[in-house]
């Protein structure tokens, strides 16, 4: 079950986010891409395709830790950057977070979570204008499709490359591309508090939810049809229930639909 989407060429999955990355950016009128850097895979995968898309000298990578950071995450930002001999930005967000906080001492690690997340885009945001760069999206399928990421914080961007990756094929990818063994095979983590770990909060591993995900949405099988499959019911309707009630996550904002001619309609109705 797993090879069904595991088993791809990745070596022209490299060739099309390459040239993903260059043509979309080319069409703006722009050369350059801006990363946020966290030290985790999905942001290192990125900035190793955009560095070979666009050249190193195009692409700037900006680390933004808090003072509850993991050490290793910077550190490993600093390690990414070194390999590809990239400028690495540090904005330390503590001052902004903790301004917006010092009022609010009941606010659990989830708002301030999304919080850093949402600082750490507008930074990036903030950035990309001073240097004429696109922001660079670092969320991959398994994320978007569970809705584990933070509206217009980690899941805002312009372009994102990886977005149809599961993270299991993001691994792979960055195994290919020379991504450093230690990013890769470390627990996958925001870092928004200490401790914090992605498939700790989420109840179950990339490897046993992945294959799920692609028979669910790339295959459209039904629940019956995973279950058959050999998953577990209550793990089907989990993994439904986290995509149903993120998808304002995955869509522009609602507009309710009015148009001109109805608004007219309407206000002759009236008089």
């Amino acid at each position: 079950m797993t090879n069904l989407f595991m088993d791809i060429d990745y070596s022209l999955v490299r060739k099309i986010l390459v040239h993903f990355l260059r043509n979309e950016i080319g069409r703006t009128g722009l050369k350059h891409g801006i990363i946020g850097l966290s030290g985790g895979l999905d942001s290192a995968l990125v900035a190793w395709l955009a560095v070979e898309a666009l050249g190193a000298e195009n692409i700037s990578c900006v680390a933004m830790p808090y003072k509850s950071s993991s050490p290793e995450s910077l550190a490993h930002a600093k390690l990414v950057a070194g390999e590809l001999g990239v400028g690495l930005t540090e904005v330390e967000i503590t001052p902004m977070v903790d301004a917006y906080f010092d009022n609010r001492p009941t606010a659990d690690s989830l708002r301030r979570g999304n919080k850093m997340a949402r600082e750490r885009m507008s930074v990036l945001y903030d950035l990309s204008a001073e240097r004429s760069a696109l922001v660079l999206g670092t969320s991959n399928r398994s994320e978007i499709l569970l809705g584990y990421g933070t509206a217009f914080g980690d899941l805002a961007c312009a372009v994102n490359p990886i977005g149809e990756l599961f993270k299991t094929q993001v691994r792979i990818l960055s195994r290919l591309l020379g991504v450093p063994a230690v990013v890769i095979d470390k627990a996958p983590s925001a870092d928004l508090w200490a401790g914090q770990s992605d498939e700790q909060e989420l109840g179950f591993t990339y490897e046993t939810v992945d294959p799920l995900l692609y028979l669910m949405f790339n295959r459209q099988l039904g629940r019956q049809g995973c279950i058959d499959a050999g998953f577990e019911a209550a793990f089907v309707d989990r993994v439904a229930e986290l995509n149903r009630c993120s998808e304002f996550k995955r869509r522009l904002p609602l507009i309710a639909g009015l148009s001109m001619d109805f608004a007219a309609s309407c206000s002759g109705a009236s008089e």
